[in-house]
């Protein structure tokens, strides 16, 4: 298993960025697959970013050019850059690890101000 915590959310104007982070704690970090995922009231939660055990990268085309999704296995963390945010980007942004099945963070609250 392991365990995921977020930081990093907040309140930016539009135009602005923000880092997010994901620290894991258990098991072999390496080995999984791991992602950013929002969620906005009403909506189903949907795939941000996603990192694969060989580095491999892939985005939702509304954030492609703008967010990059990196991770450091020594360090059990996943990295989210945020840049030229929208209005639409607003949601609360969930860490996802997986292997066999799917480990959430609690999720950090993102707001894009107009």
């Amino acid at each position: 298993q392991v365990q995921l915590v977020e930081s990093g959310g907040g309140l930016v104007q539009a135009g602005g960025s923000l880092r997010l982070s994901c620290a894991a704690s258990g098991s072999i970090f390496s080995t999984y697959a791991v992602g950013w995922y929002r969620q906005t009231p009403g909506a189903q939660r949907e795939l941000v970013a996603r990192i694969n055990t060989g580095g491999t990268t892939n985005y939702a085309d509304s954030v492609k050019d703008r967010f990059t999704i990196s991770r450091d296995n020594a360090k059990k963390m996943v990295y989210l850059q945020m840049n030229s945010l929208k209005p639409e980007d607003t949601a609360v942004y969930y860490c996802n690890a997986h292997r066999w099945s799917d480990y959430w963070g609690q999720g950090t609250q993102v707001t894009v101000s107009s």
